[in-house]
């Protein structure tokens, strides 16, 4: 009997994160927020609250197959439409995008993900 290596569910290629920070009008952190990533195929959600400073993580699991699917954001009542924009062939880079919350509005920045989530968990961005 042949045994294949199994894939961990925390490997790259099975997670997309979005994250971000939430401000009020005024620029000031909105703290305990409740942020909610909805994947609009399944009606799945995944949950995250922000901490003191504003900023949220998210992490969904999707696969090499969910490369171009739709997701919701939600946010006290500001939602935002979002693409899980990534290459299914590339399994060392993190997968994800930054969206920052200010008042009413949501703005994503794509370019500033990989930067942030480094900050985030410590490590110098690739």
């Amino acid at each position: 009997m042949a045994v294949l290596p199994a894939a961990g569910e925390h490997e790259v290629w099975f997670r997309y994160t979005v994250l971000g920070y939430v401000t009020d009008g005024r620029g000031q952190a909105r703290a305990a927020e409740r942020v909610e990533l909805v994947r609009d195929r399944t009606g799945f959600s995944y949950l995250a609250d922000t901490d003191a400073a504003g900023f949220y993580v998210v992490i969904a699991r999707l696969g090499d197959e969910s490369a171009g699917e739709a997701l919701t954001l939600r946010l006290s009542g500001i939602t935002t439409r979002l693409t899980a924009a990534f290459d299914p062939t590339n399994h060392r880079d993190e997968r994800g995008t930054r969206v920052d919350v200010d008042g009413t509005r949501a703005v994503e920045r794509a370019a500033a993900f990989s930067a942030t989530l480094a900050s985030f968990v410590g490590a110098a961005p690739r």
